[in-house]
């Protein structure tokens, strides 16, 4: 018996020592139910977890006390986490707009050295995802969980072009704008 708990001990500091994921809580919200006795508090979190390497997710979690709701958020934002393709690690492959509900985000690709342009929500997914150059605005709904859903789905439309060029049937380099080529019109 005490072979198996000091095992299970072991596997849980290996999880710890070495963490694939980061996480970053982004909203809190306090709900109260009137009762008998009083008022009933509990909470609601909202997680982002990423990698910072392409992969990013998102989960909430409600619970009495934050800790076990930010538990909650994070184990569920690990099992609904996308992967992006980024150009050069750094940036976005085009520019991308995402909806949900109300809530509308535009996000654009950007030279090196322009740093993460974008407000709360978005930046959170952004700094997990792995970006470092990007601007983005948000549009329509202030909601925390709405410009995050909308940010994925944004992201979700992100191609690159090697997807592209598969799609299509063609080479990678046929895809691609060449720089010193005419535009024809």
């Amino acid at each position: 018996m005490a072979e198996r708990e000091n095992r299970r001990d072991r596997r849980r500091d290996d999880r710890e020592e070495t963490p694939e994921f980061q996480d970053r809580l982004v909203a809190i919200n306090r709900v109260s139910k009137t009762v008998k006795g009083g008022k009933r508090f509990g909470f609601a979190a909202l997680v982002v977890v990423g990698d910072q390497k392409g992969r990013v997710g998102f989960g909430k979690g409600k619970a009495k006390e934050v800790p076990e709701a930010v538990r909650k958020a994070t184990e569920q934002a690990k099992r609904s986490m996308i992967r992006v393709q980024l150009k050069d690690g750094r940036t976005l492959h085009h520019d991308i707009e995402g909806r949900h509900g109300a809530g509308k985000v535009v996000m654009r690709t950007s030279v090196p050295g322009t740093g993460i342009i974008a407000g709360g929500p978005m930046r959170a997914v952004f700094e997990m995802l792995g970006l470092q150059d990007v601007v983005a605005k948000s549009l329509g709904s202030q909601n925390p969980y709405n410009m995050i859903r909308a940010t994925m789905d944004g992201l979700k439309k992100q191609a690159s072009p090697r997807q592209v060029a598969q799609r299509r049937g063609k080479k990678v380099a046929d895809i691609l704008r060449k720089e010193d080529a005419p535009v024809e019109a």
